[in-house]
């Protein structure tokens, strides 16, 4: 597969990369240069030279999402805050402060208004915010180590963390508190980046020893090693539409396993989970 367009952006190491959706005409990207800049997706255009810094961290910034607007962008930064600034005039609307470590990764609520958002951090602490007030509403600890990735369950009242510590593990926001933990003994190497299948039956888990682990979110058990990958699986994503996942690795390569594929690995392994719909387990 041949990508459509190349462009080759002069500075420092890019970090994240985000876009509203398949009919934004931008993307936003950050890196070690601690700035967010804005370029425009046009195939006739040097979008070097049409591209705008909308603001500025005093740390490289690590994560940016585009929360439920192309009109804003919350980002994530070494410098311990996030930051929620306007796309158009580069202001600096919200400042989030309460982590005592480099942020690692954020997450969106899953819901209309988009009022809430997960911080991961090397503080070892998952926080929830309330963008309106800019305070922190939840903290959840337990991890011994960096949370590198967090992300929201479908349903919006948990979240699941992945950590150097080897382990994920599912906080649940209604009850306030720590609700499972996924790891086996023979699992020594740290976890970069989580998501969870649409039902939120499974959650994906890419580790540094260059696997894909798959859990069960209520038996907390493992269902599925994947391997593929000959370097640390540094980010991976499940499909909208829940048919397959993408997986993303130091060693250069992007991966994508098809939800037919993965169906058939755990016929393999002699069973097959389905949702309480009946609906495919994706």
């Amino acid at each position: 597969m041949l990508p459509l367009e190349i462009w080759l952006l002069a500075g420092q190491l890019i970090f994240c990369l985000s876009t509203f959706s398949i009919f934004t005409f931008f993307a936003v990207c950050s890196g070690l240069d601690n700035k967010i800049t804005v370029y425009p997706l046009s195939i006739e255009e040097d979008v070097s030279a049409k591209k705008k810094t909308v603001g500025t961290h005093t740390s490289y910034m690590s994560c940016c999402i585009f929360p439920n607007s192309d009109q804003q962008i919350l980002t994530g930064s070494g410098d311990s805050t996030c930051a929620l600034w306007d796309v158009e005039s580069g202001q600096l609307l919200q400042s989030f402060q309460s982590h005592q470590g480099d942020i690692m990764a954020i997450d969106l609520a899953p819901s209309e208004t988009g009022n809430t958002f997960v911080s991961g951090s090397c503080d070892r602490l998952a926080l929830v915010w309330d963008m309106r007030t800019g305070q922190c509403v939840q903290a959840f600890e337990g991890h011994d180590s960096d949370v590198n990735s967090v992300k929201f369950h479908p349903s919006g009242d948990a979240i699941a963390t992945g950590s150097d510590d080897a382990t994920c593990r599912l906080f649940d926001l209604r009850a306030d508190r720590e609700v499972a933990v996924y790891n086996k003994e023979s699992i020594i190497f740290g976890v970069n980046s989580v998501d969870f299948s649409v039902s939120g039956r499974l959650l994906f888990a890419g580790y540094n020893d260059y696997t894909v682990n798959v859990w069960d979110t209520l038996k907390t058990c493992r269902v599925a090693m994947l391997y593929g990958h000959e370097n640390r699986v540094s980010c991976l994503k499940v499909s909208p539409d829940g048919c397959a996942f993408a997986t993303g690795s130091w060693d250069c390569t992007l991966r994508v396993s098809t939800h037919s594929r993965f169906l058939k690995m755990l016929f393999c392994l002699t069973f097959v989970m389905f949702t309480y719909t009946n609906s495919p387990i994706f």
